[in-house]
């Protein structure tokens, strides 16, 4: 096993697992990179480790550039174990090694591996902190919740390297090591994937994020899931954009499942309604697709649609597993529409509706329900309302237009906690508070407190 050198003496070392087929509910049909690097200086530094099972590999590639017993350093980006789960056999067999991390990390590596890191030797660092390695420097984001509180990125200024862990990921196992080994068609909708399972519920997180590293001067972005950055950089900065602040193009994505057709019928009418409208639209059965590939196209889409039949008073169990899961990942700027067939009861559309708004999408229409099977004038009522939905979303869609930006607005000071790195930003408010954009931080209620960390107030700092 090789090292593969993708800057001036900085190294890849992870692991490729071509055979994961899950991860976390997450279907990953092309499998995934576990990736480490490694920075050779005066100061020998590696930056995260990999998934436990690919130890060996990341040590045999490292030894293909240096003796591992050299290493100097270890930056901790982030706890999760597919990132640290070689952390314990790591400082076994390298004794001495330095572990960098944030104060939210180190909490974490103690809460994850308990008494084995009593003795390890933490060089704790914040946002804005650095490290001479040498030649070369790390600096070091804090970007609590994306996707966990201990979430950290690593800059070489000398290189322009963003070491980024989650943040840009894709889950894709390949022999390409780079964007451009690859091709962005391939890489861009494993990155949607990868946003909409994992990191879309912390989209406001993300906006601050792209505001701390816009400033830094970026060659390359190296995350610890997928290929490299390189040429595409632009590309995928400018998805994380609209993605983050719920960007949808003008289409949609009507998802069911169905017992006996009916509620399938009702689908296929929906679809035809919206594309008469001239609504792009995918059809997504819950017989066929996951719901994390659905996820995808919803990430991607102004209106959703969701269908299910009637069965025992309640809706069927696939799509309340799509839902639920949909309401965790908190899309939102989304128009959604219930509807189903039943035989006597008839719960499911309107229960369809009530989570759909819970998981934060607008519902102009009333939920529109079928009794057993859907006659020919009862299709086109749902084709109409396919077409009321498409007026509804272009009349959302030029409300936005008209509406004014944020900038040199509502946005003021920054605040940042000393505690776990959070921002407050008064251009985003705290939706877990019922915070509202333009809420200066001096204007937030006495009992306001971090809502990563909980620390109180008088814990922050002007950023």
């Amino acid at each position: 096993m090789k090292a593969v050198k993708i800057k001036p003496d900085v190294y890849w070392v992870g692991f490729v697992d071509w055979n994961l087929q899950e991860f976390h509910g997450y279907t990953t049909p092309r499998g995934t990179t576990y990736n480490a690097y490694l920075i050779v200086d005066e100061q020998v530094t590696l930056v995260d480790t990999v998934k436990h099972y690919g130890y060996q590999q990341m040590m045999q590639r490292i030894a293909s550039v240096i003796d591992p017993g050299d290493i100097d350093k270890l930056v901790v980006n982030h706890v999760e174990m597919d990132h640290s789960g070689s952390f314990v056999q790591f400082l076994h067999d390298v004794a001495g090694v330095e572990v960098i991390t944030s104060p939210q990390g180190r909490q974490g590596l103690i809460e994850h591996y308990g008494a084995t890191v009593d003795d390890v030797d933490f060089d704790i660092v914040r946002s804005g902190d650095e490290r001479s390695l040498g030649s070369y420097s790390v600096s070091f984001v804090q970007v609590p919740m994306v996707h966990w509180p201990d979430s950290m990125v690593t800059y070489v200024p000398q290189l322009e390297l963003l070491l980024s862990n989650d943040a840009f990921g894709q889950h894709i196992a390949s022999d390409g090591r780079f964007d451009d080994e690859v091709g962005w068609g391939v890489l861009e909708p494993e990155a949607a994937k990868y946003y909409a399972n994992i990191v879309l519920p912390y989209s406001e997180r993300v906006v601050g994020v792209l505001d701390s590293v816009g400033d830094l001067a970026i060659d390359m972005i190296a995350p610890s899931h997928g290929v490299i950055w390189r040429s595409h950089i632009a590309d995928i900065v400018s998805c994380y954009e609209r993605w983050a602040t719920h960007q949808t193009e003008p289409s949609a994505v009507v998802v069911y499942d169905t017992m006996w057709g009916s509620t399938e019928k009702m689908a296929l009418a929906l679809m035809r309604g919206l594309k008469e409208a001239g609504i792009p639209t995918v059809l997504r059965s819950l017989q066929t697709y996951h719901r994390s590939e659905v996820i995808a196209d919803v990430l991607q889409s102004k209106i959703v649609a969701v269908g299910s039949p009637t069965l025992n008073r309640n809706m069927l169990p696939s799509v309340s597993a799509f839902l639920t899961y949909m309401k965790g990942l908190q899309p939102k700027e989304r128009l959604g529409f219930a509807f189903g067939s039943y035989g006597w009861s008839g719960e499911s559309a309107a229960d369809v509706q009530q989570i759909i708004s819970e998981a934060g999408l607008q519902t102009p229409e009333d939920p529109l329900r079928v009794k057993y099977v859907p006659g020919s004038d009862e299709l086109e009522d749902v084709v109409r309302m396919g077409q009321k939905l498409a007026e509804s979303a272009a009349d959302v869609q030029q409300s936005e237009r008209q509406q004014p930006g944020s900038e040199g607005g509502a946005a003021g000071q920054r605040w940042v906690c000393t505690v776990c790195g959070y921002v407050y930003d008064p251009s985003q408010g705290d939706e877990s508070a019922d915070i509202a954009p333009g809420t200066e931080f001096g204007d937030l209620p006495d009992d306001w407190v971090c809502p990563i960390c909980s620390a109180d107030r008088d814990k922050f700092e002007k950023e």
